[in-house]
């Protein structure tokens, strides 16, 4: 069991992301490429990148990412990356000493390779083949699904942020996932190895991610930033490819519902009252409650009171419709109700 300690002041810095991060996407689904689990989930994800990734550059990034153990921290940078990009120039700019020191490790848990052996020592055509090889990956296994992958983890972060808002920090951490249990001030962390993790003071950030699959996971150095990815609430259709043009992939949600009640739709997945729904659609309140009215009735959203207000937030079905349209996703039976017909 993993042990994380907190005191007053990493209470105060805990925060939980607000999007997905590329680099844990990317190693997360590595790692989901080589098992079974989760086949309603990721089988037909897994079975469209085995044809687009070539052998070449599957059998580097699958000799730095075993199924099962260690995976050298440099593969998702401790610093806050806004996308794919910037988190690749992060990872590919590790200092010698920790190339080395984190493949050594590596070693521990699988033989060392020749690229491996050259990669350890810092050499730039070994970084050039690894980058190349991760840039082609993400663009085959994550890009495709990452509108999908982002709306799902925005849904979280808002639930997420309503417990905190209401409850508090302790309600925060005592539903972060089954596997894991608050009983202040530590964070235990079922099925990890048995440690502890004092944050003294640096806070812990919190990311939500659509590849961890049953546990949490942490970067092993426990000198880096903190962070705990756990994951979001897995359902069928959650990786759809979307379409290879967004605005069309708009067009036909504006088609369906009509531009003001997708948009409508699209506003509730960070969670919104009416006031607010009304003012990011631009529209009267009376005319959001009408929309929210119809949304709801329709079972893409559910409204609840809060104080004086209500909120208003997407549900999975409201998910799925606004997670992009594509091909090789289960997709669920929907009623549309003649009202949301424009």
């Amino acid at each position: 069991m993993l042990r994380i300690h907190f005191t007053p002041r990493d209470l105060a810095r805990t925060t939980v992301s607000t999007r997905p991060a590329p680099s844990w996407e990317i190693l997360l689904s590595l790692h989901m490429l080589q098992h079974s689990e989760g086949r309603l989930i990721f089988e037909d994800w897994r079975r469209s990148i085995r044809t687009r990734v070539t052998p070449d550059q599957m059998r580097l990034l699958l000799e730095l990412t075993p199924a099962k153990g260690y995976s050298p921290d440099f593969l998702t940078p401790a610093e806050s990356a806004p996308d794919f990009e910037t988190g690749l120039d992060l990872m590919l700019s590790t200092p010698k000493v920790q190339l080395r020191s984190q493949l050594e490790l590596l070693s521990k848990y699988r033989p060392v390779s020749p690229w491996t052996r050259e990669l350890a020592q810092g050499d730039s055509s070994s970084l050039h083949k690894l980058g190349r090889a991760i840039r082609s990956y993400h663009d085959a296994a994550i890009a495709p699904y990452w509108k999908s992958i982002g709306t799902h983890v925005s849904a979280d972060h808002s639930h997420r942020g309503e417990a905190l808002a209401r409850h508090g920090v302790d309600r925060l951490l005592s539903t972060l996932h089954p596997r894991v249990r608050w009983v202040a001030p530590v964070l235990q962390v079922l099925d990890m190895n048995d440690r502890d993790l004092y944050l003294d003071g640096r806070g812990i950030e919190l990311q939500p991610s659509a590849f961890c699959w049953q546990v949490p996971t942490k970067l092993r150095d426990p000198e880096l930033k903190p962070i705990l990815v756990y994951p979001i609430q897995h359902a069928p259709g959650i990786l759809r490819q979307s379409s290879v043009d967004s605005g069309a992939s708009s067009d036909v949600l504006g088609s369906l519902l009509g531009s003001t009640r997708a948009a409508a739709l699209e506003a509730t997945v960070t969670g919104c009252t009416t006031t607010e729904l009304a003012r990011r659609c631009k529209i009267s309140p009376a005319a959001a409650s009408h929309q929210a009215t119809v949304l709801r009735e329709a079972g893409l959203i559910t409204t609840r009171r809060v104080g004086a207000s209500v909120r208003h937030e997407v549900t999975q079905l409201g998910i799925w419709l606004l997670s992009g349209h594509g091909s090789g996703s289960v997709r669920p039976r929907i009623a549309v109700p003649d009202a949301l017909v424009r």
